[in-house]
């Protein structure tokens, strides 16, 4: 079964096209790598998986269902998204700011729930930010920021979550930690933007490939991260063995 289907698709700014002719498959319950070099369209493809660009040319289905026919709160129950520079309002706190991840389940004037507030914890406490929950967003490192969006999304409670680059501002400790949460979330479909071969062959089993304004490559990750592929999209000699890719001077 798909969670996500892409027909065709095509996207971009203005009459400027980043990516064409996408034709893929998101099977659900995949942890998916999203990768390709710098300025490729990683960014763009997942905003238009989220419903929150529209495509030049083709679609984009959730469920079978168009993502232009979702509404927005239709949209948020389904699909989770944590952006790689994350626009926060900084009077809130990190609780706070995770309780947001509630917001699609309420309706107008209803206050939150004990049940949200104990979904909230659980989350901060997965991502290891409970002991922020009192800090304003401008008190918090750039590293504790990113959990604490990714707290967010997970207590937001959708089948599918879409991460732009989680671990980028993580010292390694954190990015294994966060890792090995998300690779032992179950009945979740999530794609990940990670620049990192070693941590997409570790974690992720399956691959998104971006490279010549298309997809390059849809399948195993182990598959796919070839010396040839490697060469092809990152520009770089490298050798693969054991699951590791050792780069080549």
């Amino acid at each position: 079964m798909s969670a996500i289907q892409l027909n065709n698709l095509a996207v971009g700014y203005g009459r400027r096209t980043v990516l064409s002719g996408l034709n893929a498959t998101v099977e659900s319950g995949g942890f998916y790598a999203v990768m390709g070099a710098n300025g490729c369209g990683k960014t763009t493809l997942l905003r238009c998986m989220g419903g929150l660009m529209n495509p030049m040319d083709g679609e984009v289905t959730v469920d079978g269902r168009p993502v232009a026919d979702y509404s927005a709160r239709e949209m948020a129950q389904r699909v989770a998204y944590v952006q790689q520079r994350p626009l926060t309002d900084f009077e809130f706190s990190a609780f706070e700011t995770v309780l947001m991840g509630r917001n699609p389940y309420q309706r107008k004037l209803q206050n939150e729930s004990q049940a949200d507030w104990d979904i909230v914890e659980q989350a901060m406490r997965q991502t290891g930010t409970w002991h922020l929950r009192l800090a304003k967003l401008d008190q918090v490192s750039g590293g504790e920021l990113q959990r604490i969006m990714l707290a967010r999304a997970i207590a937001q409670q959708t089948p599918v979550m879409l991460l732009d680059e989680p671990v980028s501002n993580l010292d390694v400790a954190h990015q294994f930690d966060i890792m090995d949460l998300l690779s032992r979330v179950e009945g979740k479909t999530i794609l990940i933007v990670i620049h990192d071969l070693n941590l997409a062959l570790r974690y992720c089993p399956r691959l998104l490939l971006l490279g010549d304004g298309g997809l390059v490559y849809q399948g195993p990750t182990a598959d796919g991260l070839t010396p040839g592929n490697i060469r092809r999209v990152f520009g770089v000699d490298a050798s693969v063995s054991d699951g590791y890719v050792r780069f080549l001077h």
